[in-house]
């Protein structure tokens, strides 16, 4: 290792911290689109000849001149290889040659470098080679080009030798050579063959009781594209054929279930307790919960759940009770969502939010909704021209990720893909604010408001904002109901005092993975919906006082995007320390959390119970207070799950009515006289007390207090269809208590 500029391409005979390139590079080393180039030739019983004419990939026969002998196939030259050097070792990949039947070739050379000292390694940068030349001889294949880095270097040029070997022989080793235009030659690695795939992780899979996990699905099944050969795959195979192996490890343990679904952060715990590979560090480990349902939410299929902490990406779940089934097309749907919610944990976002990404990365057709991919929604499957919907998705889907997809699985940085590095969507949340501008034309026939009922908030005060869907076309509109940012079909970007414009990522972010279709016209004009934005996975997003301009876009069932006007809303600069404290207790990142996840029970967040419980007891009449209610009436109404230490014992906290009802009937009273949560949040909160009424037994309470809400919303103040709507979510209520607490 170059103790001197500490560069694991400059080689020993660097001595000096060489200033960065500015050369241009040499003509030999101009690259194409991606496309192979340069001499290639193939030595044939000692003579060069031109390979036969459309071979791109290198494996190869080539017949003999009359009296020669016969030449077996080479090997294909992609794979892993890995070697070491002067302190530092290389984890190359090379992507330039195709395997019949095998994964999709994608011209890419990358690579990882660790820095290791005694018996210990650390990451230390990546390297990426977007279109390479290839040139081959009979005896190597030799691979030139620029790299992108993690770190800025002079040696911006790599070479990469290969001997190329027969079918019948093991393949050599690579020479990886480093240097700096037009040709200084820096470090060189001899990097031994590892494996077929590009990377390698271990997946560890669990259920709860009579969660049966899926096996395989064959895709001759039912119809498929032409040109998507029938077979069977398995949730390997599928990442197989992305060039990712996914080995099966651990012990798949049963948990014991609960028929009440679960929560985030219950997921997170059975985690933490249960996941044989599980620490808080970058691995290429995973774990899959096959659990029954998804709590409070309809439709959840799956979810990527540790997206709250510093070690994202580590864990997903997907619900047994959505996905089940034994049918053909129940099974090829189970398939897809565990690839996608594995894909997730990989930090690939769904089809439509790529630009949203840091990097970003570009939207495919339709703002993503043409995408055929793991990672899109069947339901959201629509091409620009011709039909959309689960069936169209289906009947063109190759059973594969995008090409760029498949780029960011086999080469994208180290710490972008690898479990427990970069946050999920890969770091900071910084973005354009041209992402948001609005379509230069509108033919929707859509509308989107985003509003506040306050006219500012006080220094930390929990933000709520609503948002509502209209249709501005009197023959209707049919679109999606998706209109909370958890569903991750709105995005809200938020520009703060400072001139920063980030996007606000929900705490919870979940794969609703259902066709909820709607018809907005005359009868039923507009939707609403309303999400707390005040605490996300970049933390608090208001902690300054001062003016806040915040803006919406809805993708709609079309792929058009609909976004709303600015909504400016004004933070107050605190007047007193007692202001001051108020705030410090309400902002912690523990209480963030909470407020985000409406109340928990994980021991990693009692600091922030402590500080909203403080809040009740010594501030109980400030407006703070009634949003600590709110969390902990919740949390309170609701069970809460956990996993022994020796994993053999699920434990639930068992709901505690009377403290639910003691905290929700003060949050339900202050809010109706118009001092404490929006409407929308009301009618939750409300509904809940009224469960807690019926686990006490009393119904008759319960109904009581499902008949105060309607009368709260039946008045002129309320629009016909939202009263209709209230009423149809007390009468399904007042059902749903009698069914299951009733004699």
């Amino acid at each position: 290792m170059s103790t001197a500029s500490g560069d694991p391409t400059t080689g020993t005979a660097d001595f000096s911290a060489a200033p960065l390139a500015d050369a241009s590079l040499p003509e030999e080393w101009e690259t194409g689109q991606g496309a192979i180039t340069g001499q290639r030739t193939i030595e044939v019983n000692g003579d060069e000849q031109q390979p036969p004419a459309g071979e791109l990939s290198g494996d190869v026969s080539v017949s003999p001149r009359p009296g020669g002998i016969a030449i077996p196939a080479f090997r294909p030259t992609r794979g892993r290889y890995r070697g070491s050097s002067d302190g530092y070792e290389l984890d190359l990949r090379v992507d330039v040659d195709s395997v019949p039947g095998g994964p999709k070739v994608l011209r890419k050379v990358s690579g990882d470098f660790l820095s290791t000292g005694g018996a210990t390694k650390a990451y230390f940068g990546s390297f990426i080679v977007h279109s390479p030349t290839v040139s081959r001889t009979a005896t190597k294949v030799v691979i030139k080009g620029a790299a992108d880095y993690t770190w800025q270097t002079a040696y911006v040029l790599v070479q990469v030798t290969i001997p190329r070997s027969r079918a019948n022989q093991r393949p050599g080793a690579a020479t990886v050579e480093f240097l700096r235009p037009p040709g200084q030659l820096g470090a060189t690695y001899v990097c031994p063959y590892v494996s077929q795939y590009f990377r390698t992780v271990e997946w560890e899979q669990d259920s709860v009781t009579g969660a049966v996990p899926f096996l395989s699905y064959d895709t001759g099944s039912l119809p498929q594209p032409a040109n998507s050969p029938a077979r069977v795959l398995t949730v390997p195979r599928a990442y197989a054929e992305a060039g990712i192996e996914l080995l099966v490890s651990g012990t798949a343990n049963v948990i014991a279930n609960s028929r009440n679904g679960w929560t985030n952060t219950e997921l997170h715990a059975a985690m933490e307790t249960n996941f044989s590979l599980w620490r808080n560090t970058p691995q290429w480990k995973l774990w899959l919960l096959v659990a029954s349902r998804y709590e409070g939410v309809e439709g959840v299929r799956g979810i990527m759940f540790d997206a709250a902490d510093a070690f994202q990406r580590q864990g997903c779940a997907v619900f047994y009770d959505m996905v089940q089934g034994n049918d053909p097309e129940s099974q090829r749907a189970m398939l897809r969502t565990y690839v996608h919610e594995l894909g997730h944990s990989f930090n690939l976002l769904h089809s439509w939010q790529k630009n949203l990404g840091q990097p970003p990365v570009p939207l495919g057709g339709n703002n993503g909704f043409a995408d055929l991919s793991w990672m899109n929604y069947a339901q959201n499957y629509q091409p620009l021209n011709g039909n959309g919907g689960t069936a169209a998705y289906w009947g063109a889907f190759p059973f594969q990720f995008t090409d760029n997809e498949q780029i960011h699985l086999r080469h994208g940085f180290y710490r972008n893909v690898i479990m427990g590095a970069n946050a999920f969507a890969a770091g900071a949340a910084d973005i354009e604010p041209e992402l948001f501008d609005e379509p230069l034309t509108d033919d929707s026939g859509l509308r989107l408001a985003l509003r506040s009922d306050k006219n500012g908030f006080a220094f930390g005060e929990p933000v709520v904002v609503e948002l509502k869907l209209e249709t501005t076309d009197l023959r209707g509109r049919s679109t999606h109901n998706h209109l909370h940012p958890d569903d991750e079909l709105v995005n809200i970007a938020i520009r703060q005092p400072s001139g920063r414009t980030v996007l606000y990522r929900p705490l919870l972010r979940r794969c609703v993975d259902q066709d909820q279709t709607i018809r907005l016209d005359t009868g039923r004009p507009a939707i609403y919906s309303s999400a707390y934005i005040g605490y996300g996975r970049d933390g608090h997003y208001f902690e300054q006082p001062g003016t806040y301009q915040l803006r919406a876009a809805y993708l709609a069932s079309d792929g058009s995007r609909i976004v709303s006007p600015v909504l400016r809303l004004n933070v107050r600069h605190p007047v007193s320390q007692a202001d001051v404290q108020l705030a410090e207790l309400m902002m912690g990142e523990e209480q963030g959390k909470i407020l985000a996840l409406r109340g928990s029970d994980s021991p990693s967040l009692r600091s922030g119970n402590d500080a909203l419980q403080e809040i009740i007891e010594r501030h109980g009449t400030h407006p703070f207070a009634v949003y600590a209610r709110l969390a902990k009436g919740l949390n309170f109404e609701h069970e809460f799950k956990s996993l022994s230490p020796d994993k053999t014992e699920l434990t639930v906290r068992p709901p505690d009515p009377k403290s639910g009802i003691e905290q929700l009937t003060q949050v339900v009273k202050v809010s109706e006289q118009g001092k404490g949560v929006d409407n929308l949040t009301l009618n939750l909160a409300t509904r809940r007390l009224a469960r807690a009424y019926a686990r006490q037994g009393d119904l008759e309470e319960a109904n009581s207090t499902l008949d105060r809400l309607m009368r709260h919303f039946d008045t002129p103040a309320f629009k016909p269809y939202v009263v209709d709507a209230v009423r149809d979510q007390v009468d399904t209520t007042k059902a749903r208590l009698t069914a299951e607490f009733g004699s």
